[in-house]
């Protein structure tokens, strides 16, 4: 099955487009064609909107689906009246919560994404320039300034993971990469294990991790799934040294990585204590 799926707002469009794809996450049966229309903010492009809508049933024999969150009555009207299936997301929420807080909502666009508190704008721009900085090990020294320091075989999601702690969480993050030097010698440098309060590891499926360096050196030693089994168990070795809390991250979004981390953070200091210790997970033997 085949339909295509519109992200409109008359805004930047990235609640339509992050409510929308969370909802299409769970038809994976579904092939769906994504078309981002931020800046629906006049009559006429919701016009033009609604001819691209017709073009799509067209084409696919089936209406299309239209994410939106048009606070302005009369654009949306323009719009539901073309061949769609609208999903209005704001509508579903700002009745019941005007209800409930006993005052009518401004209805401007783009207030989600407003600087509304300079200095968390600032603390989220300074962790950006950290992660950028600190990513891939280039600056084990600064290891002692970060509030997450992550390790992890190469593509293991360390350095995605790093920029969104920092984009949605402002926290600065750094990571070190685990080379063929560090498993030669079984052992990281000292850096790490002054730093083991605020130490991740990520570990990762090998046939997962495969199909990923494949897609960067295809057909290399480095993509082979016997190197990846070997990065991988040896890089347990070295957890176990570290005694670093393990998070698997074969089929977790970066998302979800991301809150498992601020989780034992948040408990970590509600607690007064250091980052939870987790049993690690079996030793894998390949």
């Amino acid at each position: 099955m085949r339909r295509t799926a519109f992200f409109v707002s008359e805004s930047t469009g990235i609640t339509a487009e992050t409510l929308g794809q969370s909802l299409l996450s769970q038809f994976d049966t579904v092939e769906f064609e994504r078309v981002y229309m931020p800046y629906i903010n006049t009559e006429l492009r919701a016009q033009a909107l609604t001819q691209r809508m017709q073009e799509a049933a067209e084409r696919d024999g089936v209406r299309p689906i239209v994410f939106a969150t048009m606070l302005d009555e009369q654009i949306r009207s323009i719009i539901k009246s073309g061949n769609c299936f609208y999903i209005e997301l704001f509508e579903v929420f700002i009745d019941p919560l005007a209800q409930e807080l006993g005052v009518p909502p401004s209805r401007k666009s783009g207030r989600s994404h407003a600087i509304t508190k300079p200095s968390y704008y600032t603390k989220r721009i300074e962790a950006i320039n950290f992660a950028m900085a600190n990513d891939d090990g280039v600056r084990p020294d600064n290891f002692h300034r970060a509030d997450v320091v992550l390790i992890g075989v190469s593509r293991s999601g360390k350095t995605p993971t790093c920029l969104y702690l920092a984009m949605h969480y402002g926290l600065r993050a750094a990571n070190y990469p685990l080379t063929e030097e560090d498993f030669e010698r079984g052992d990281v440098p000292q850096l790490l294990y002054d730093c083991r309060h605020k130490l991740f590891a990520l570990t990762i499926d090998p046939q997962r991790l495969q199909l990923i360096r494949e897609e960067r050196r295809r057909g290399s030693s480095y993509a082979s799934l016997k190197r990846c089994q070997e990065d991988i168990a040896r890089a347990h070795q070295i957890y176990k040294r570290l005694q670093a809390p393990v998070i698997n991250t074969t089929s977790l979004s970066i998302e979800e990585i991301s809150s498992q981390i601020v989780k034992t953070l948040k408990d970590a200091q509600e607690s007064g204590g250091p980052l939870t210790r987790e049993p690690l997970p079996i030793e894998p033997s390949y």
